[in-house]
């Protein structure tokens, strides 16, 4: 282990790669577990590590060798089993960045911005200081470059209390990095309170990406918990059909109001998805497809189909239609695969190796047959059409495994998962936590 009396700084530690003792990097830590006492200095019990594959593990401090600037070496001992966060922890990342303490010199409330541990003679780590910055009493607000302290851990009253207006700002700064699914694994494993805090932090379009992969009751509870304005601002940066089913799942008054707060042109592709029955076409389907006319050249449809915002499956196709080109469209063409723009010259129009044999599906498709249809021909979006074979939309591969796969895919444990290396053995999360 690191020598006693080192001293690691948790904001500084987060993100920094786990290794085993043969140099291979097991992963990287998101958080500190600690466990906050009525008496005494703050024990630090392990680290919630993210391994290979999204997934936060619990590595106890007991299996770790050295903690220096820049890497963590532990055993090698890794239990794959879900970091699960027990009643009488406390993250440091997750929870204690950010709130409010009262300063026992007297001097009022701060704000901790970092914990500090050092290792005791015992082996055990401790937090030993905890670095804040002052109140600003005269506006009663936190002076963002007021003054700082790094004081000892005893001059700090209410570490273990929750305050009603904990920000989210450092949490957010460790995890700015992460990409929208893996921060939702984070907010996932927060508690109920410190989930809606760190949510309501978020700008809308972050906040949007990040509750469409959060499982239902997640996306329910947090949307609720939004001021009805800021509630459709978020529903309209998302995609018409992930708007629609978390809308589906609230109280019909609360749907209709933020229908009623939204964008005109946002809503009507809303309203027009609750219409279908989920298991359909219809429901599986998004309105916002790549849709171009069958002049427009190769090069500007690469340039729409390399959008931020595009998810791979629908990036993977381009969808051909008469005017006018938002759904419902023109006549539906036929569509144009990426590979085959790759290979062409810049300067062709897509309208000559446009695709016309994929065959569209009806709104009422049921989701047995979109399957099969994907399957068949390897296809990672499927073309949904009306009677007069207007576009109305496209069903992706991902739409469909979300339908498929069990509810709570988002938060079930892959029981088979193999330790990280496979001579390693594996340990039970219990070692270390007493």
């Amino acid at each position: 282990m690191s020598s006693v009396g080192t001293r690691v700084f948790v904001a500084r530690l987060a993100g920094t790669k786990v290794f085993d003792p043969l140099g291979d990097e097991v992963g990287r830590v998101r958080d500190v577990v600690v466990l906050v006492r009525l008496k005494g200095a703050p024990r630090a019990v392990g680290l919630v590590v993210e391994v290979p594959g999204r997934r936060r593990v619990f590595l106890p401090l007991t299996r770790v060798t050295s903690i220096d600037a820049g890497q963590v070496i532990s055993t090698g001992l890794v239990n794959m089993r879900r970091f699960e966060q027990r009643a009488s922890e406390t993250l440091v990342v997750g929870e204690l960045l950010d709130r409010r303490v009262e300063l026992l010199d007297g001097s009022g409330s701060a704000r901790v911005e970092d914990v500090a541990l050092e290792q005791q003679r015992s082996g055990d780590w401790l937090v030993t200081r905890v670095y804040v910055r002052r109140a600003d009493h005269r506006a009663g607000l936190l002076r963002r470059r007021g003054e700082t302290l790094l004081v000892p851990v005893e001059q700090v009253q209410g570490l273990g209390r929750p305050t009603a207006d904990q920000g989210a700002e450092l949490l957010l700064a460790q995890y700015e990095d992460l990409k929208a699914a893996d921060l939702a694994d984070v907010l996932h494993e927060l508690g109920v309170r410190r989930r809606l805090e760190v949510a309501s932090a978020l700008d809308d379009e972050r906040l949007a990406d990040v509750l469409e992969e959060l499982p239902e009751d997640d996306q329910v509870a947090i949307l609720r918990a939004l001021e009805l304005p800021r509630a459709a601002d978020v529903l309209e940066a998302m995609q018409p059909d992930d708007a629609a089913d978390l809308l589906g799942g609230l109280p019909q008054e609360q749907a209709a109001q933020l229908l009623e707060l939204m964008e005109p042109d946002e809503a009507k592709d809303v309203r027009r998805l609750l219409a279908y029955e989920d298991n359909t076409a219809g429901g599986l389907m998004t309105t916002e497809p790549v849709i171009l006319g069958p002049e427009t050249s190769i090069a500007a449809a690469l340039a729409h189909v390399r959008r931020q915002d595009l998810n791979p499956a629908l990036a993977s196709l381009v969808f051909v239609a008469r005017p006018p080109l938002e759904t419902p469209t023109g006549r539906f063409i036929g569509v144009v695969h990426l590979q085959r723009m790759l290979r062409e010259a810049p300067h062709e129009s897509i309208g000559q190796i446009v695709d016309t044999d994929i065959e569209p599906v009806g709104a009422d498709a049921p989701l047995l047959s979109i399957t099969r249809r994907l399957a068949t021909y390897n296809l990672l979006a499927l073309p949904v059409v009306d009677e007069q074979r207007r576009l109305l939309g496209a069903v992706s591969v991902d739409d469909v495994l979300d339908h498929l796969l069990p509810t709570d895919w988002r938060e079930t444990d892959d029981e088979n998962a193999g330790p990280l290396r496979r001579p390693t053995p594996l340990v039970r999360r219990g070692g270390g936590r007493g």
